[in-house]
């Protein structure tokens, strides 16, 4: 039997769409800040690229932390925290974010703020006023309890996949059950864990772009403000757009590096 031709290695292979995409980005910013018109419509955009960073790097801290005690609880030995954090997890991954996002604004919002005031009324604080919350914090909420809930599935899956073996080893040297999550599943999770957890950032970056339905004045709603005044809707969302693809693929690299310096200690 003739012997099977070797197979093309594609592992290491010369980054080509890489070259492409850079080159591609850098000529667009080249005749972005050229052009005086694009220059204006950046440098108006500009002004939404702290808060869209803002949103994304603290929702996304948060739905870590509870995404992680979702999937906890959904390894606990109590019925009661298991059946809660999937009924958590369930119900939030079946609801649009957008949906999300209008229904903590101006449902849930509102409810802590009349809570907040029915609290202080017995305690003798002074009132608040619904607009007396921003909407910009009633975004992250709402970005984070939406992401909390498919981090929840990633940090299960991850935590799930270290051997049992190496817990039962941990427990006969007499770990507690914090220090066995600390110093042997944990570190052991973290590498299956990675590559789904930069994904998720990647989206939020992209789903950061919702928030602009509330008014907050990122990228994305400064874009639509821009374009309605001066009815350049094909420059401003050409530069919308050039914006968040630098964001997501200069993020993407840093991640995979980030990766590989981890595999390879």
């Amino acid at each position: 039997m003739a012997p099977h031709p070797p197979k093309p290695k594609r592992e290491g292979d010369f980054p080509w769409w890489l070259v492409i995409v850079g080159l591609t980005i850098l000529w667009l910013f080249w005749e972005v800040l050229s052009d005086e018109v694009y220059a204006g419509v950046l440098q108006l955009l500009l002004k939404g690229l702290g808060i869209t960073v803002l949103v994304t790097a603290i929702a996304y801290a948060s739905a870590c932390l509870l995404g992680l005690l979702l999937a906890l609880m959904q390894l606990s030995g109590s019925l009661v925290a298991r059946q809660a954090a999937r009924l958590y997890v369930e119900v939030m991954r079946g609801v649009p974010i957008i949906v999300l996002l209008l229904y903590v604004a101006f449902v849930f919002a509102p409810a802590l703020v009349d809570l907040r005031n029915w609290v202080g009324g017995q305690l003798g604080w002074e009132p608040v006023r619904g607009r007396d919350f921003p909407l910009l914090w009633r975004a992250v909420i709402a970005l984070t309890l939406a992401y909390a809930s498919f981090l929840a599935e990633v940090f299960r899956a991850g935590l799930q996949s270290v051997e049992k073996g190496q817990i039962e080893a941990a427990e006969a040297l007499g770990l507690t059950r914090f220090q066995r999550f600390r110093f042997v599943t944990f570190p052991q999770a973290i590498r299956t864990i990675l590559p789904p957890l930069g994904n998720d950032l990647v989206a939020m970056v992209k789903d950061s772009s919702l928030v602009s339905v509330l008014g907050v004045a990122d990228i994305t709603q400064l874009g639509k403000v821009t374009a309605a005044g001066n009815f350049r809707y094909f420059e401003t969302y050409n530069v919308v757009a050039l914006l968040y693809l630098t964001m997501t693929i200069g993020l993407s690299l840093l991640l995979r590096r980030f990766e590989k310096a981890r595999r390879a200690r």
